[in-house]
C-alpha cells in the first residue's frame, strides 16, 4: 500500500492507494466537494480548473500553477496544494478578501464567473512569483486562461493593480505575501511560516520512493536514476511520467487505462540543469519553464519560440525531455534544438549513450529506444556566435496553439576572404513530415554558396524535395509548402549581409503588448 502525502491549507492530507490516474481535478471535486476548480476541457487548453502547487526548491517555496484536470493525484505527494478556496480569510479579524480576489472585484474583472477562479490561480501564482508584473508579464501568466465573456481588458486592469492592495491584519504570509512585497523585505530572508512549511515538506519525502498498486495497476516513484533504471528494467512496458501534459489526456480524451506508470520527478538528479564544458545538461525531469529559461540565456533569439510554446500552467508541468521523447510531428522544441546541434543521452540498466538528437527519429510515432531505455537528458551545445540561429512558428492562435509549421535555421558565414560564403547550414522543420526532419537536400544546395538572393530563391524551391506534407484541420500542404519557404526567406532577409532586417520589423506581433 502506498500513501500519497501533501498540505492544503496548511492541513496535512494522506491519500491512502489513491488510483493511479485520478485526477487532482477529480479528487477536489468529487472527494474534498472543492467545487470551485472547473472543468472545461479536460486537456489542460482553458484554464479553468488552473490550481498551484507549491513545491520545495533548494528550501524555498516554489509557487508554480498548473492544469488540475490532466494532473494524476499521486503526483501531489510531498508539495503543496493552493485551491481558490485557498484564498479566503477564514479567522482573520476582517473580512478581507485575497488582494487577487479584490482587484478582480474592484475591476470588475469576473463575468459570468465559471472561468474565474482558474484566472484567480494564475493571478496568485504571479502575485507570488514575480515582484516586477507589467503587460507582458500578465499575457504570460494568463496565457493559459480562456474568459469566454471577452472581458481581459479589467482582468488585465485587475492583474496591474493587485499588488498594490495592504495585506490583510493576521494573515498567512505563505499565502498573502506577494513577490513585490518579498523583494521590499527581503532584508528579513525566509518568514516564519514559510519555514515551518519548509520543514513540513522536508519530512513528507519518501526514503524508498513511493508504490502504488490498485489491482494490477502499479505506479512507482523512484527517488534516484538508478532505481529508476531497475524499474524500467522491470517494467519495460511501463510509460514514464514527467508532467503529465500529455499523458494526462490519454486519459481524459482517449479514456484509455494505464497499467504501469513511472513517475520521475522525485529524482534528484534528474531535476537539474548542468553546465558543463561542451553542452547544457538538462536532466529529464526539468520543466520546461526552467529549461526554456536556461536556454534563453545564451539563445535569446530562441524567446519568442519559448514564450509561444503552449501555456504558462503547460510548461510548468510539462518537461523539455518530454517534448522529445513523446515525439510529435509538430513538437516546437524539436527544430531548434536540431538546429541548435542537441544530443539525447539515453539510459539502459548501467548503461548510458549518446545520439544526435536528429537521428532519434526514425517514423511518425517511432524512435530509436530500446526495451527498458529512457532518455536521462538532452544536452544542448553552448552557443557557438559564428551561427546566427532563428525559429519561427506559424499558428492560428498566438498563445496556446498546435503549429501548423514550426521552422528552424542556423547558419555560419565565412569571414575575410570567403566573406558571406555558406560554410555550413542547418534547417529543421516540425509540420511537414512525420517526424521532425532536417531539410538535407535543401542544405546541400545553400552549402558553400554566398548567401544572397538568387541562391535563397533556389532553395525556396527545393523545399518540396525535403517534404511532402499533409493536409489537415490545421493547415493544407500548400499552405504548408508556401510558407515554409517563405519563413527560410524570411531568415535571410533576418541575416543576410547587407542591411539586415530585424526581428520585430518582419514580426507581426511585435510592439503588441
Amino acid at each position: 500500500m502506498g500513501c500519497v502525502r501533501f498540505f492544503l491549507d496548511g492541513e496535512f492530507f494522506e491519500v491512502e492507494n489513491p488510483d493511479p490516474t485520478r485526477t487532482v481535478l477529480q479528487y477536489l471535486r468529487e472527494d474534498l466537494h472543492r467545487v470551485g476548480s472547473k472543468e472545461g476541457c479536460a486537456e489542460g487548453d482553458c484554464g479553468a480548473c488552473t490550481v498551484v502547487v507549491g513545491t520545495l526548491v533548494d528550501d524555498r517555496i516554489q509557487f508554480r500553477a498548473i492544469n488540475a484536470c490532466i494532473q494524476f493525484l499521486p503526483t501531489l505527494d510531498g508539495n503543496m496544494l493552493f485551491t481558490v478556496e485557498s484564498l479566503k480569510t477564514a479567522g482573520l479579524k476582517s473580512n478581507q478578501l485575497h488582494p487577487v480576489q479584490q482587484s478582480l472585484v474592484d475591476c470588475h474583472g469576473s463575468q459570468c464567473g465559471f472561468c474565474t477562479p482558474g484566472f484567480v490561480m494564475s493571478m496568485f501564482a504571479l502575485y507570488k512569483t514575480n515582484p516586477c508584473i507589467d503587460r507582458l508579464s500578465i499575457d504570460d501568466a494568463l496565457s493559459g486562461n480562456l474568459c469566454r465573456c471577452t472581458g481581459y481588458r479589467p482582468i488585465i486592469d485587475a492583474c496591474l493593480s493587485m499588488t498594490n492592495y495592504p495585506t490583510p491584519e493576521g494573515s498567512n504570509p505563505l499565502i498573502f505575501e506577494s513577490a513585490r512585497h518579498q523583494k521590499i523585505n527581503s532584508n528579513c530572508g525566509i518568514n516564519d511560516q514559510e519555514q515551518l512549511a519548509v520543514e513540513q515538506l522536508r519530512k513528507l519525502k519518501h526514503s524508498d520512493g513511493l508504490t502504488i498498486k490498485v489491482d494490477q495497476r502499479l505506479y512507482h516513484a523512484p527517488n534516484s536514476v538508478n532505481q529508476l533504471a531497475q524499474i524500467y528494467t522491470d517494467y519495460p512496458h511501463g510509460h514514464i511520467l514527467a508532467g503529465g501534459t500529455d499523458i494526462g489526456l490519454w486519459v481524459t480524451k482517449q479514456l484509455r487505462q494505464l497499467d504501469d506508470l513511472i513517475y520521475i520527478k522525485h529524482i534528484d538528479e534528474l531535476n537539474q540543469i548542468e553546465q558543463t564544458p561542451l553542452f547544457i545538461k538538462i536532466g529529464a525531469a526539468v520543466t520546461l519553464t526552467d529549461a526554456f529559461g536556461a536556454l534563453s540565456k545564451q539563445y535569446p533569439e530562441l524567446r519568442p519560440l519559448f514564450r509561444r510554446f503552449s501555456s504558462a500552467p503547460v510548461r510548468n508541468a510539462g518537461t523539455l525531455v518530454g517534448n522529445i521523447a513523446n515525439g510529435s510531428p509538430i513538437g516546437d522544441s524539436m527544430p531548434a534544438l536540431i538546429c541548435m546541434d542537441a544530443k539525447v543521452l539515453l539510459r539502459q540498466g548501467h548503461q548510458s549513450r549518446e545520439i544526435e538528437l536528429q537521428d532519434f527519429y526514425i517514423d511518425y510515432q517511432q524512435n530509436v529506444l530500446q526495451a527498458g531505455e529512457f532518455i536521462e537528458a538532452v544536452l544542448v551545445p553552448h552557443k557557438d556566435r559564428v551561427w546566427q540561429l532563428r525559429s519561427y512558428k506559424l499558428s492560428k492562435r498566438f498563445d496556446q496553439d498546435i503549429s501548423a509549421v514550426c521552422a528552424s535555421f542556423s547558419i555560419h558565414l565565412e569571414k575575410g576572404e570567403e566573406h558571406g560564403k555558406i560554410a555550413n547550414i542547418r534547417i529543421a522543420f516540425g509540420g511537414m513530415a512525420g517526424i521532425p526532419k532536417r531539410a538535407k537536400q535543401t542544405e546541400a544546395i545553400l552549402k558553400d554558396q554566398l548567401w544572397n538572393e538568387g541562391i535563397v530563391h533556389k532553395a525556396m524551391s527545393a523545399l518540396s524535395q525535403d517534404f511532402t506534407p499533409l493536409s489537415d484541420m490545421r493547415a493544407s500542404q500548400n499552405y504548408r509548402q508556401q510558407t515554409a519557404a517563405n519563413l527560410l526567406y524570411r531568415f535571410y532577409l533576418e541575416t543576410r549581409q547587407n542591411d539586415p532586417m530585424t526581428c520585430d520589423q518582419l514580426d507581426v506581433f511585435a510592439g503588441q503588448g
